[in-house]
């Protein structure tokens, strides 16, 4: 694998890490810094955890539940739907139904 050399700065707190991180897994500062650029490309575009959980605390916020319907009558509906592909199109609903 080719390298280039490269300088970048980087507050205290980040190189301490590196230095850490570096010393606990035995590895060059180089390797740990490539692993982490790697890592953190890989991640590009997902969600975090945290911004997955928030974003279906939204989703459930706004979309209201799915009411339960009996057994029967879903499928008594998807008979009708059928039928009117077959036919051309769905009669309108009856004053009764809801």
């Amino acid at each position: 694998m080719a390298t280039n050399k490269v300088t970048f700065t980087l507050d205290r707190e980040t190189v301490h890490r590196i230095d850490d991180a570096a010393e606990r897994l035995a590895k060059p500062k180089s390797q740990i810094v490539r692993e982490a650029v790697a890592d953190f490309h890989s991640r590009i575009g997902r969600l975090s955890e945290n911004e997955r959980l928030r974003m279906l605390k939204v989703f459930d916020a706004v979309v209201p539940p799915i009411p339960a319907r009996p057994q029967r009558e879903v499928e008594r509906e998807l008979r009708e739907i059928r039928r009117a592909r077959r036919t051309g199109g769905r009669p309108p609903l009856s004053r009764n139904r809801k």
